[in-house]
């Protein structure tokens, strides 16, 4: 297996449009995500993966477009898993092909990726279903040797927003039931709750990013806006199982646009 660190860039909560000044809670979701990319391919140029961890788009499958343009021609994965303003038979259709895969599981060198699908329609709140909440424990059962980093949209763990905390996953119980049967879950990363937090449970890693548009104010009961800017998360997963990551933010969106690949 490789020593060398796999080096992961996250992006999430694109809400994308198919108009190109579609805008987000007043920011433009577009030109946020091409100076987001920009800035990530400056500092992460020769990364070995990307993750795209939901609501790609706002509700309007024709934004799928943009995400092929911008992602389309990447030399390394893209992975992707859908949120709940996705649709997920669009999504699936849009990006059925490389460099992009969505769901499923990866294994690079000495680390196990499990991208699990939380969507339920018709609701913000996510929920784990049987068949993923099985896929992830035959996944990390075959792996037992690999460092495994779960990728999900919803947050499993209570953000302290009473009304982010609504739309939570229904079932984290379920999820942290399997995780704890198995020695080799590293972290769990996910998306949804637009910005960036920390945490731990049982030694396993818990981490959250900003969205690339608009934010959304941390423990806030109500419904409020973070003027705080955009952002993306790097990952460095070591081969020994630690994990060295970030959020940056993006703070000038008066960025040159970013180019057509993402690795």
């Amino acid at each position: 297996m490789s020593t060398a660190p796999l080096r992961i860039v996250q992006f999430t909560d694109l809400h994308l449009y198919g108009a190109a000044d579609g805008a987000m809670r007043g920011v433009a979701s577009l030109p946020s995500l091409e100076a987001t990319l920009a800035a990530a391919q400056r500092r992460e140029a020769g990364c070995d993966a990307v993750l795209l961890t939901g609501d790609l788009v706002q509700d309007d499958p024709s934004g799928y477009a943009h995400v092929r343009a911008l992602f389309g021609s990447s030399t390394v994965p893209v992975y992707c898993i859908p949120g709940n303003h996705d649709d997920p038979a669009a999504l699936d259709a849009a990006l059925a092909s490389r460099p992009f895969q969505v769901g499923g599981s990866a294994v690079h060198g000495n680390w196990l990726l499990v991208m699990l699908d939380s969507y339920v329609a018709g609701t913000p709140a996510g929920r784990l279903s049987e068949s993923e909440l099985k896929r992830l424990e035959v996944a990390l059962a075959k792996h037992p040797n690999h460092h495994a980093l779960i990728c999900l949209h919803h947050h499993p763990v209570p953000m302290g927003s009473r009304w982010l905390d609504s739309v939570a996953l229904a079932n984290p119980a379920e999820l942290f039931e399997v995780l704890d049967r198995h020695r080799n879950v590293r972290a769990v990363l996910w998306g949804h709750v637009h910005q960036a937090w920390e945490g731990s449970r049982n030694g396993v890693r818990l981490m959250c990013t900003p969205s690339t548009c608009a934010q959304f104010k941390p423990e806030s009961d109500n419904f409020a806006i973070d003027r705080r800017p955009p952002g993306y998360r790097w990952l460095r997963l070591h081969a020994d199982g630690h994990i060295v990551t970030a959020v940056e933010r993006v703070e000038a969106l008066a960025q040159a646009p970013a180019q057509s690949r993402a690795g």
